[in-house]
């Protein structure tokens, strides 16, 4: 059809897309996302083809603060010859197309791009040693049995040390892959880490909204119309929001 309209050929099957690798396993039905091949160029473009294997790309306990930014001119100028924005926004196309588990750390580290100090570039490098690691994971899909729509989501307290906001993220499943995920900072000060999850299930919540229309609009999920099924590990967040309860700790929450 589209033939008689437009001068056009058939390629065959797509095998990359944007930088995204395409890998099929008709035999087992599965199907994988990889980016290794433009995360070897990010690596070879940032001369850390050759660096060590990083096991993680964030430790527990890591902080970043304005505090580590530079203070004087000359830590200014040294960092000027640093190319920090381009390679947070390589991490960032990484992750927004196939590695969630980049998410939380990109995010940290691209509060700083005015103005970042010599311990977020230490940080960049460390996860492009991840990366070197992990290079070959990809986002695999067809291993559920059943295509539901499962979401999860989670969040810190006050973990941003300047201004006291919590970060929140969500992840959402479907037929055991990643499809949807987000990780970013909360826009109101939470005083209490069941504030903090709740307003992450809140972000959640509006995503599987738009997710849900997306997928009644395909016309190929019937379990859909089902409701979707939401993971929280704070139980005092799970009791306000089945309970819909009001109290005057939770009277600021009520928007």
């Amino acid at each position: 059809m589209l033939n008689e309209s437009f001068d056009m050929k058939d390629l065959g099957e797509a095998h990359y897309v944007l930088g995204i690798e395409i890998v099929r396993n008709r035999q087992k039905r599965l199907l994988g996302l990889s980016q290794k091949g433009y995360i070897d160029r990010v690596l070879h473009r940032f001369n850390m083809e050759n660096c060590s294997c990083g096991q993680v790309p964030v430790n527990k306990g890591d902080k970043f603060s304005k505090s580590q930014c530079p203070r004087t001119d000359l830590e200014t100028e040294k960092m000027q010859g640093k190319p920090y924005a381009s390679l947070v926004g390589s991490l960032m196309y990484a992750t927004i197309c196939t590695r969630p588990d980049l998410a939380f750390i990109t995010g940290m580290l691209g509060r700083f791009q005015s103005n970042p100090g010599e311990a977020h570039w230490i940080s960049t490098k460390k996860v492009l040693r991840y990366l070197q690691r992990t290079k070959n994971f990809m986002l695999v899909y067809g291993n559920g049995e059943s295509l539901e729509l499962e979401g999860y989501t989670d969040s810190d307290l006050a973990g941003d040390i300047d201004d006291r906001k919590s970060t929140g993220g969500y992840i959402f499943m479907l037929n055991c892959g990643a499809v949807s995920w987000k990780s970013a900072k909360q826009t109101v000060i939470a005083t209490s880490t069941m504030e903090a999850e709740f307003v992450a299930c809140f972000e959640g919540m509006k995503q599987a909204v738009w997710l849900k229309n997306f997928l009644t609009d395909l016309k190929i999920v019937k379990l859909v119309q089902k409701p979707i099924k939401m993971f929280c590990d704070n139980n005092s967040a799970v009791f306000f929001a089945k309970n819909n309860r009001r109290t005057s700790a939770s009277r600021l929450m009520d928007v």
